[in-house]
């Protein structure tokens, strides 16, 4: 049967972001593809080195609109680190309280686009029903919905009062229970089974070679989550269980999100109920000394790692991240491969992919043997330039 290769992106109706897979297809079946990063560079590690400290929060904040409280964070915590600060109990434990919030507005919101993959689109109405609660949690605390922006350097900028704890557990006890039904669907709907099942495999022993990280490398039955293996804020203290399948597949990454949740309801009810007393925060001096922290953090779609170098000054030399999805996406070509092109889009969307916190650029100079830097001026130039040779002068506006 002859090969055919065909673009998948980066404009395509199942592709929420722009990307570029190259499929090869004999008939309906891949035999290979490729995977092109880079349509949605948005320069944001450089953009940090002109910000201070504190402007650069709101910044990393739009790395990721679903995981934006996972990456001020693990910004947060190198700042913290390089400068010495003691960050108080009760900003700790505020802290994981949004990001175990965060979690279940992520894997509700996955659930919602797995059953608008697969053609259920039931499932993808119900579940974006039942995530306003959490993002009405989310307002609740933060006064916003999406970008929290609960983080400041030293603890975080809002308490939590009293009404708002009962309102939160509330809200809480209203999706344990839907969970439940989304979990009895998960394991006995027969529509899911025969979409997901034996669908984008990917074997614990290939899921470690290419660094497979979250739900995606614990659906392979690989038992690793950052808040087990090296605990931070508050993980140390709480009682969940790390949630692991071996069906290696869609449904398996489909399961452990699912249950999953039930482990975030249970710590979010361990935080509200136990929240230590004391202050929300400490003063941080705005200069940094010079050094290096590295820090990495459990987000919804996996292992989140933040690099940070301070000179001294109010403003970081480097800011270096490398999202989950940058990691995950090793492992889509193996899953691919072997699969129908009916369930690419599945596939693709079973590790819950942020292609805007993924993209990186990088230009390498021939004639001076090193890496290119361009300020915005010179991007600017080079933006006007490749539209001049494709008819559009962007000089004149």
């Amino acid at each position: 049967m002859a090969k055919i290769t065909i673009p998948f992106g980066p404009q395509h109706p199942a592709l929420k972001e722009p990307e570029n897979f190259m499929l090869v297809l004999e008939g309906e079946q891949i035999s290979g593809s490729t995977i092109n990063l880079g349509y949605n560079h948005r320069g944001m590690e450089k953009a940090a080195e002109s910000r201070t400290y504190i402007q650069n929060l709101y910044l990393i904040e739009r790395v990721c609109g679903i995981c934006s409280h996972s990456h001020t964070t693990t910004y947060i915590t190198n700042v913290e680190e390089l400068a010495k600060a003691e960050v108080p109990q009760r900003a700790l434990a505020i802290r994981t309280l949004i990001a175990e919030l965060e979690r279940v507005h992520s894997h509700l919101l996955w659930l919602g686009v797995a059953g608008y993959e697969m053609g259920f689109e039931t499932l993808f109405m119900y579940t974006w029903r039942d995530r306003e609660q959490v993002l009405d949690c989310l307002e609740l605390l933060s006064g916003n919905r999406v970008h929290y922006s609960i983080n400041t350097i030293g603890g975080v900028r809002r308490d939590v009062s009293a009404e708002q704890k009962a309102e939160v557990l509330k809200r809480i006890k209203f999706l344990e229970g839907r969970t439940q039904y989304y979990i009895k669907l998960a394991l006995e709907e027969p529509t899911i089974a025969a979409r997901t099942a034996d669908v984008g495999r990917l074997p614990p022993e290939v899921a470690l070679e290419r660094g497979a990280v979250g739900p995606t490398a614990r659906a392979s039955g690989i038992a690793r989550d950052v808040r087990k293996d090296e605990p931070y804020l508050l993980y140390d203290k709480l009682d969940f269980k790390l949630i692991t399948h071996n069906t290696n597949d869609v449904f398996g990454r489909l399961v452990v999100r699912a249950l999953e949740l039930v482990e975030s309801y249970k710590m979010i009810n361990q935080v509200i109920n136990n929240l230590p007393e004391g202050p929300i925060s400490v003063k941080v001096p705005m200069k940094i000394a010079p050094g290096e922290a590295v820090n990495h953090y459990e987000a919804p779609r996996g292992e989140d790692i933040h690099y940070l170098k301070s000179n001294g000054t109010d403003k970081p030399e480097r800011l270096k991240v490398r999202a989950p999805t940058m990691a995950n996406l090793q492992s889509v070509s193996y899953m691919l491969e072997g699969g129908w092109l009916a369930d690419v889009p599945l596939v693709i969307a079973a590790i819950d992919p942020c292609m805007s916190c993924t993209d990186r650029a990088a230009v390498w100079d021939q004639k001076k043997g090193k890496m290119a830097v361009y300020g915005w001026e010179e991007l600017r130039k080079l933006g006007i330039e490749h539209y001049k040779h494709r008819g559009i002068d962007f000089s004149k506006l």
